[in-house]
């Protein structure tokens, strides 16, 4: 399942509380790109899945909190975050849903590592 931050915040924030263990997928989006558009349904798709993680779809325009201090120059830009809030990956993909399936499975067999780069624990500005 994908919760979208704008159109059903309480929705979003029952599963965080609910799932507390389970690691972040974010795409960060903007409404008026095609791209997105496109990607949207095979974000969805994928996030049936991956059902012990909870994938996101955040518009930057109408939650820029859920990127903190930082900036997307180009999409799907991706954020995989522990449930601790360590960032394991944040950055920009190509298109193909095949990409993320990828680092998400190498992420998953991968020993524990965090990157620093990336926006701030998410589930602290979901007020979870």
């Amino acid at each position: 399942m994908m919760f979208d931050p704008h159109l059903a915040p309480a929705a979003l924030q029952q599963c965080l509380r609910e799932r507390p263990n389970d690691p972040l997928v974010v795409c960060y989006c903007a409404l008026w790109c095609d791209t997105c558009k496109q990607y949207r349904q095979q974000f969805e798709a994928l996030s049936t899945q991956w059902p012990n993680h909870v994938f996101i779809w955040a518009d930057i325009e109408e939650n820029p909190e859920w990127l903190g201090d930082e900036d997307v120059e180009n999409f799907p830009t991706i954020l995989v975050q522990e449930a601790d809030g360590g960032n394991l990956f944040f950055g920009t993909q190509l298109p193909h849903i095949g990409h993320l399936e990828r680092l998400l499975n190498h992420l998953q067999q991968a020993a524990p590592g965090q990157t620093q780069a990336g926006p701030p624990p998410l589930r602290d500005l979901a007020g979870v």
